[in-house]
């Protein structure tokens, strides 16, 4: 199944609606119907939105996992607590929660940003931080890519 690929720039509107890239949309409406699940991420400053589907095989893998590990606890309040359907428009937009928004720090410009099976929506001046290769620890990130085969 294809995938979510590519970084694409946009300004989030007065009401906090964004434009879904127009390859995005033909994923969504070829493979999936065009709703998505807007979630905080796990651990970096950003909003997450999946295919309905995607999410539901990401909530199957969590219900397997114990409970009463606080990872999984953590991960529940933060990523599954946060979650919310939202519906794209007929032109192309999608509203972004404002709890949404205010977590992840999306102001005007927004970076939405591919990863296969789900989009990143990041504040642009955050993602130019983490997306910075002077900003890693070079050696040990391809040391670590190497290890995973990549």
């Amino acid at each position: 199944m294809p995938g979510f690929y590519g970084k694409h720039y946009y300004s989030l509107d007065p009401k906090g609606r964004v434009i879904i890239p127009a390859p995005f949309r033909e994923i969504l409406s070829s493979n999936y119907n065009l709703k998505l699940i807007f979630v905080n991420d796990a651990f970096d400053r950003c909003v997450c939105a999946y295919p309905v589907d995607e999410w539901n095989r990401l909530m199957e893998k969590i219900k397997e996992k114990p409970q009463t590990l606080e990872a999984v606890r953590y991960y529940m309040r933060r990523v599954v607590g946060s979650a919310v359907e939202c519906e794209i428009d007929k032109q192309g937009r999608v509203l972004i929660p404002q709890s949404l928004r205010e977590d992840a720090g999306l102001n005007n410009e927004i970076v939405l940003v591919g990863q296969n099976n789900r989009v990143e929506l990041w504040d642009k001046k955050e993602f130019d931080g983490v997306a910075d290769p002077s900003k890693v620890d070079r050696k040990a990130m391809m040391a670590e890519l190497s290890s995973l085969g990549l």
